[in-house]
C-alpha cells in the first residue's frame, strides 16, 4: 500500500534533519553519503509532485534560486561588540584583575575559554523554532541580512531540537551567533581551481569566506564549502545561567559548537589553555588566531558591562607568530600550472609549529628586493597565518661578504621558453602551454565542469594519462578515441569506465563557443570574460584578428585583458591547437540564432533583473531573432531597458538618462 505523501515527506524531513546532526554537529554519521542521498533525493521527488507541500524548513530549501542586489539592513537588538585583545601573560593578568575591581569583593570568577576562530561573525534568529533571519556583524549595531545563503550551510539547523534535559527551558524564540569560516584544505583546493582558469586567488581563508556570504547568488554560495561553529546563545523567554552551560545547550539544540573549550576556575587555568593550543594549533584543519576567553556567569557578564564596543567580560589572547633562524641555501623559481614563477627559499632544515620547515615562500621578485633576501643568508622565517611558512627578515650581521643580489630569470627553468613580465604586475610567466610545468593543470581545466565538462576526466587520470604518454596537451583529449583498447587495460579502469569517460569526450563538442574560449586557459579570461568576448566577436577567428583597441572596446574589457589575449594567439603552439580543436569539431563561433522577421530591427535592449518566464539567454535570443539587439551596458543609444525582479544599477543608470522601460509583461506583448 502506498504512503501518504505528506507522512513520507514529514518522515524523510525528520530523518534528514537527524543524520544532519549527527553528521555535523555529533560527527557521527550513521548512513553513509550514499543512503543519505537516496533519502534526499525521495524527499526532493515527492515536493515536486506535491509543491503545495513544501516548506520554508524543508531541508530541500537550503539553496533558494532568488537573485537579491541588495543586502537588507538588519538592527542588532543587542550589539554585536568587538573584544579587546591582548598579547602577553601580564595583560592577562591585568584582566583578571578588572574583572575581579568590577565585582562584589570575593565573589566566585570562573571563565571559560574557546578557540578563536578566525573567520566572519554572524548572528541567527529563530522565532517558533524556525531560522528566520542571519545577518553579518556590520558595525556591530547594524548588519546586512545574509538568511539565504547561510542557509546553504548544511550544518545550519532550518528548524531548532527539542531541549530534553530541562524542562524549564523551551528555547525557541532565541538568537544565537557563531562564526563562518572554510577549513585550509577547502581554501587551498578552491584557490588552485581559480589560479588554473586565470582567475585572482584569494589571501586566506577568512577573506574567501567573507566575499562567498556576500555573494548575491545562494546557488553559488553553496557550492563553496562553508562550515560554522555557534558560541552566544540569548533568550528573551528563558532564563539562562552560564557561557557554559549555554555552550552545551546550543549543542542540544542542533548548532556545531566548537568542542575544544574548557570551564576554568582562575586565570592560571586559563593561561594553561592559552599555552597548550598555542602549542596545538597547527594540529587544527582550520584557521585559530588566539583564545577567547569570558567570565561564565551571565549575571557577572550584565554587571561588568562593557566600554565603549568592547564588553569589559572578555577579551581575546592572541598567539605570536612562530618564528625560527635557519640558513637560506638557495633561491629556486617554482613554475605554476598557470605559468606564474614563484622564487622558493630552500632552508636548512628547521622544526617550527610541530613540523619541520626546508622551503618557504618568497612571494615575488619585489618582495626578494624589499627584504634585501640574498642566497647564504641566515633568516627568520614564520608560519603566515599558521600555514604557508614565509622569510619575514634577514639577519643582516651573518651576512656573508661575497652575497649577491637575487636577479630575475630570462627564461622559464622548466622549458627554457622565454619569460613574460607585465608592465603592471609583480609577477613574471612562462607563456609556453606545452611546458611540463603546466601541462597537467591546462588539460584539467579544459576538461572542468565549467569548461568543457568531460566527466571522469579528473586530477587522477589526467596525472596518469599525461605519465603515461596519452596526453601532450589538451587536443590529444579527441585523440584518445584511438587508444580504446590499449586504454581498457589500464589498470582500474576497465571497458565501462574508459566507453564512458570516450562517450563524454565526444558529447563535449557540444559545448558553446564561450565555453570553449574559456576551456584553452588564456590569463585573465575567466568564465565571465569569455562570455562577453563570445558575444562579441561571435567567433575565435573574429577574436584572434582584432586589434587590441577592438578588444578593449568591449564593456569591462581592459589592457591587462587584451594584452594577455593579443600575447596569447601570437603563440604558434597555441594557433596549433585551436586548429587540431577545430579538425576534432569543437564549436569555434557562435550558434548563430535564425531572425525570423525585423520586428525590432534598428532596436536595442539591454536586460535587468530576474524574468519569471524565462531565462535572460532566452529573452536575448528572441529579441535577435526579431531582428533586435541586446547590449550588456546602458547608453544613450539604448533603446529600451527590461526589468525584471530585483533590478540593478542598470536600472537606475536608465531612469538618469530617460531611456523607456519595460515591464516583463510589456516586453511579452512586443515580442508577441
Amino acid at each position: 500500500m502506498k504512503k501518504d505523501p505528506q507522512k513520507r515527506i514529514e518522515e524523510l524531513r525528520k530523518l534528514i534533519n537527524e543524520h544532519d546532526y549527527n553528521y555535523y554537529v555529533l560527527a557521527q554519521p550513521t548512513i553513509s553519503d550514499y543512503e543519505y542521498d537516496l533519502l534526499v533525493n525521495e524527499l526532493i521527488q515527492l515536493e515536486k509532485e506535491n509543491p503545495h507541500l513544501i516548506t520554508p524548513d524543508s531541508p530541500t530549501q537550503r539553496v533558494g534560486s532568488d537573485l537579491t542586489n541588495t543586502f537588507n539592513p538588519v538592527q542588532h537588538k543587542i550589539p554585536m561588540l568587538s573584544l579587546s585583545n591582548t598579547y602577553s601573560e601580564e595583560e592577562m593578568f591585568e584582566f583578571d584583575r578588572r574583572v575581579k575591581d568590577g565585582l562584589p569583593k570575593g565573589e566566585k570568577i570562573e571563565y571559560v575559554c574557546e578557540l578563536k576562530i578566525d573567520g566572519v561573525s554572524v548572528s541567527l534568529i529563530y522565532k517558533n523554532g524556525l531560522l528566520v533571519t542571519a545577518a553579518t556583524r556590520g558595525d556591530g549595531f547594524t548588519g546586512e541580512e545574509i538568511t539565504n545563503n547561510v542557509k546553504t550551510i548544511k550544518s545550519v539547523p532550518l528548524v531548532l531540537r527539542k531541549i530534553t534535559s530541562s524542562k524549564n527551558l523551551r528555547l525557541e524564540d532565541i538568537e544565537v551567533r557563531g562564526e563562518i569560516y572554510m577549513e585550509i584544505e577547502a581554501f587551498k583546493k578552491i584557490n588552485e581551481e581559480r589560479q588554473l582558469s586565470g582567475e585572482k586567488t584569494f589571501a586566506n581563508p577568512r577573506n574567501l569566506t567573507a566575499g562567498t556570504i556576500k555573494l548575491l547568488d545562494p546557488q553559488l554560495v553553496a557550492k563553496r564549502p562553508l562550515k560554522i561553529f555557534l558560541y552566544y546563545l540569548y533568550s528573551e523567554t528563558d532564563e539562562l545561567n552560564t557561557h557554559y552551560e549555554n555552550l552545551q545547550l546550543l549543542t542540544e539544540l542542533g548548532f556545531p559548537v566548537n568542542q575544544n573549550y574548557r570551564l576554568c576556575k582562575n586565570i592560571d587555568e586559563v593561561m594553561d589553555f592559552c599555552k597548550e593550543w598555542e602549542q596545538k594549533r597547527e594540529t587544527l584543519p582550520y584557521e585559530i588566531d588566539g583564545v577567547v576567553v569570558k567570565v561564565n556567569s551571565l549575571k557577572q557578564q550584565r554587571i561588568l558591562g562593557n566600554i565603549a564596543k568592547s564588553p569589559r567580560w572578555a577579551v581575546a589572547f592572541k598567539f605570536k607568530a612562530r618564528q625560527a633562524k635557519t640558513l637560506l641555501k638557495k633561491i629556486v623559481w617554482q613554475v605554476g600550472r598557470t605559468g606564474t614563477l614563484t622564487p622558493v627559499a630552500e632552508l636548512e632544515p628547521v622544526f617550527l609549529a610541530g613540523s619541520t620547515i626546508s622551503r618557504a615562500t618568497l612571494h615575488n621578485i619585489d618582495e626578494i628586493k624589499r627584504k634585501d633576501i640574498r642566497e647564504g643568508d641566515i633568516v627568520i622565517i614564520e608560519k603566515g597565518g599558521d600555514v604557508i611558512p614565509k622569510v619575514v627578515e634577514v639577519d643582516f650581521s651573518q651576512r656573508p661578504k661575497d652575497s649577491q643580489e637575487v636577479k630575475l630569470p630570462t627564461k622559464c627553468p622548466v622549458c627554457g621558453s622565454k619569460l613574460f613580465k607585465p608592465e603592471d604586475e609583480v609577477a613574471i610567466y612562462c607563456e609556453n602551454n606545452l611546458c611540463p610545468a603546466q601541462i597537467k593543470g591546462r588539460i584539467e581545466h579544459f576538461a572542468s565542469r565549467t569548461a568543457m565538462d568531460i566527466a571522469g576526466l579528473g586530477e587522477a587520470l589526467v596525472n596518469l594519462f599525461v605519465d603515461m604518454g596519452y596526453l601532450k596537451d589538451y587536443a590529444d583529449i579527441y585523440d584518445l578515441k584511438n587508444y580504446r583498447d590499449e586504454l581498457i587495460k589500464i589498470e582500474r579502469l576497465g571497458e565501462k569506465s574508459v566507453d564512458n569517460l570516450l562517450n563524454s569526450i565526444e558529447k563535449s563538442k557540444e559545448r558553446p563557443f564561450e565555453k570553449v574560449l574559456f576551456a584553452l586557459g588564456i590569463r585573465y579570461v575567466g568564465a565571465g570574460v569569455a562570455k562577453k568576448l563570445a558575444d562579441h566577436f561571435k567567433s575565435i577567428d573574429a577574436l584572434m584578428n582584432a586589434s587590441k583597441e577592438e578588444i578593449e572596446s568591449v564593456y569591462e574589457i581592459g589592457p591587462s585583458i587584451s594584452d594577455s589575449i593579443k600575447r596569447f594567439f601570437s603563440d604558434n603552439n597555441n594557433i596549433k591547437l585551436i586548429e587540431r580543436l577545430k579538425k576534432a569539431g569543437l564549436k569555434f563561433k557562435v550558434d548563430e540564432i535564425k531572425i525570423k522577421s525585423d520586428k525590432l530591427k534598428g532596436k536595442s535592449f539591454v536586460l535587468t533583473g530576474t524574468l519569471s518566464s524565462m531565462s535572460r539567454e532566452e529573452a536575448k535570443e528572441k529579441i535577435i531573432s526579431l531582428g533586435g539587439h541586446v547590449l550588456s551596458a546602458v547608453s544613450k543609444n539604448t533603446n529600451f531597458v527590461v526589468v525584471g525582479e530585483n533590478p540593478g544599477s542598470k536600472l537606475e543608470k536608465a531612469q538618469k538618462l530617460g531611456i523607456p522601460l519595460l515591464t516583463e509583461e510589456e516586453f511579452l506583448k512586443l515580442i508577441e
